[in-house]
This record gives C-alpha cells, sequence and structure tokens, in this order.
C-alpha cells in the first residue's frame, strides 16, 4: 500500500457527490471538468486521473510485450499477411 501524505473528510451530498479537495486535486493532476476513473480496492474507494488509468494499462501491456518485439509492425505484417490471401 503506497504512503498516505495528507488524510481530509469530505462529505457525501446530494446524488452521492464527493468533493475532492483541491489539493487533492493538483497533486494528481485532475481539474474541474475531467474525467476521473473510480475503482473499490480492497474496501476502498481509488479516485485517479484518466491519463493515470491509462499509463498504468500501457505499462501492463508493455509486461506481455517481449524485448525488441514493436507491436506495431507485428500488426501491420498480419495485416499485409490477410491481405495478401484475399
Amino acid at each position: 500500500m503506497g504512503k498516505i501524505m495528507e488524510s481530509r473528510s469530505s462529505k457525501i451530498v446530494d446524488g452521492g457527490k464527493v468533493v475532492i479537495p483541491a489539493k487533492f486535486r493538483r497533486e494528481l493532476g485532475i481539474e474541474v471538468g475531467d474525467t476521473v476513473v473510480m475503482e473499490v480496492v480492497d474496501g476502498e474507494l481509488r479516485i485517479r486521473s484518466r491519463d493515470a488509468a491509462i499509463a498504468e494499462i500501457q505499462k501492463l501491456a508493455r509486461s506481455f510485450v517481449p524485448e525488441g518485439v514493436s507491436v506495431v509492425d507485428e500488426l501491420i505484417s498480419d495485416r499485409r499477411a490477410e491481405a495478401a490471401k484475399e
């Protein structure tokens, strides 16, 4: 589990809305109007920027690609092979 830097309380208001303190939004790089990703992890609500979620998914995907292999080159090669069959 990550280190907790600061803790704040916030009330849930009508419609299930919760206010994320400005300091936390700045730290996360989240601005008003941004889309965030939320998930429940071990009974806790986790909120992060969409960019942070995408970066984590990209990191996970890279872990499945062997060193020196270009996924783009592999895809282009596969598409050309399919086109040649037609």
